[in-house]
């Protein structure tokens, strides 16, 4: 039996992320973890002692209806997966979207993510370095 493997989250052989899917695992990390937050996004985040990084992403009721919330989801996603290899290793990431967070497009999310990681401290390169426009 041959084992399905998706080469888009990997970077050389090694994973970039997995994710977080357990409600508890949710509430560990809101608990025990450190958020730091802007207009668009809340981000938390809590050491994890592996190899990788855990995403996890949440967008609540107040950001719109189903088609909205997916594609604010499939926006913050995307942008973890094109920089995940620009975060330190070993987190789990808690994403929150807020509900200012509903019209943006692409490089608006991928600029509130870069800038929250940057706060946290995760980021390992500046947020000029990365090809993302003003």
């Amino acid at each position: 039996m041959t084992e399905y493997t998706n080469n888009s989250d990997k970077m050389h052989g090694k994973k970039v992320s997995d994710r977080i899917k357990d409600r508890s695992h949710y509430s560990y990390v809101y608990k025990n973890g450190i958020s730091h937050a802007n207009r668009d996004l809340v981000l938390y985040i809590l050491k994890n002692n592996t190899g990788t990084n855990r995403i996890g992403i949440s967008v609540s009721k107040k950001v719109g209806n189903s088609v909205v919330r997916h594609r604010v989801a499939r926006l913050i996603r995307e942008c973890c997966r094109l920089n995940g290899n620009r975060l330190e290793a070993g987190y789990d990431i808690v994403v929150v979207a807020r509900a200012n967070a509903k019209g943006k497009n692409y490089f608006d999310i991928c600029r509130s993510f870069l800038h929250l990681a940057g706060l946290h401290g995760i980021e390992k390169c500046h947020e000029k370095d990365i090809n993302v426009p003003d």
